[in-house]
């Protein structure tokens, strides 16, 4: 396959995943190649950004974050804000993510998830670092408590309303957006795409997960986020590599690179 673009900002992967142990240095080995510049490995809970920390210290391309997702909230044992404190000043962590609310699968406690996503919105001001937001079917909840901390930081795998995105921009979050763009079903989420100005905007993949169309279904990687980025310059008007550049410069700005 020809990669045509360069400069490739995959601002949100999980290279740390299960699906990816049986071939994890071959995938990461070949996406300069395809174009990928840089790419931030999210963490879900320590465990996982001590992997994305090692990751970025063997791929020079290579950006991670510590923090607890709210799947995750509730093993955030007492003495969690100390320990993430330390990972937070490690070479290459570059952000407190990713937290935030998820009551789509409550796997958390909402209590549990509200109060572990404040501590770290508290530890990401304190640090003055950027934040890695998840939001499912949280959105206004989630909206209170940005409007509270005024982080800097980005909305990841954005599904709320143009409206809400709008919202979001106005306090001076990004919107990250992934290969849900491209599916049959995808007139929400593009709509609130074409709210967002461009240069508020984050392309990921959300690898392993949300494979962008015509891959659907299969195990997701950097390389794939081209069709992501065609979808959504089409919607800005934009030409493919002009948009990839736009989002690279915005990941490059919020995390600091």
């Amino acid at each position: 396959m020809e990669y045509p673009y360069r400069n490739i900002f995959d601002s949100h992967a999980h290279y740390e995943a299960r699906q990816f142990n049986a071939d994890r240095d071959e995938v990461l080995a070949r996406l300069p190649g395809q174009g990928v510049r840089y790419l931030l490995n999210a963490a879900s809970d320590i465990e996982t950004a001590l992997t994305g920390i090692a990751l970025s210290e063997k791929y020079e391309f290579v950006y991670c974050s510590a923090g607890f997702h709210p799947h995750e909230a509730k093993k955030a044992r007492e003495g969690y804000i100390e320990r993430l404190r330390e990972l937070l000043q490690k070479p290459k962590v570059q952000a407190v993510g990713e937290i935030g609310l998820d009551y789509h699968y409550d796997f958390s406690p909402r209590q549990v998830q509200l109060r572990v996503f404040e501590q770290q919105l508290a530890l990401a001001k304190e640090m003055d670092m950027p934040v890695i937001v998840h939001d499912r079917q949280a959105h206004q909840p989630v909206f209170e408590l940005l409007k509270k901390y005024q982080p800097s930081g980005v909305v990841h795998c954005y599904s709320g309303s143009a409206e809400m995105a709008k919202a979001l921009v106005k306090l001076g979050m990004y919107i990250g957006f992934t290969g849900v763009v491209t599916f049959k079903n995808a007139s929400k989420v593009l709509e609130a795409a074409r709210a967002v100005p461009a240069e508020k905007t984050l392309i990921e993949t959300d690898c392993p997960y949300m494979a962008p169309e015509p891959h659907r279904g299969r195990r997701c990687d950097s390389g794939l986020l081209r069709y992501t980025a065609e979808t959504l310059a089409l919607q800005k008007g934009m030409r493919p590599q002009e948009f990839i550049d736009c989002t690279a410069q915005n990941a490059i700005d919020l995390y600091r690179i």
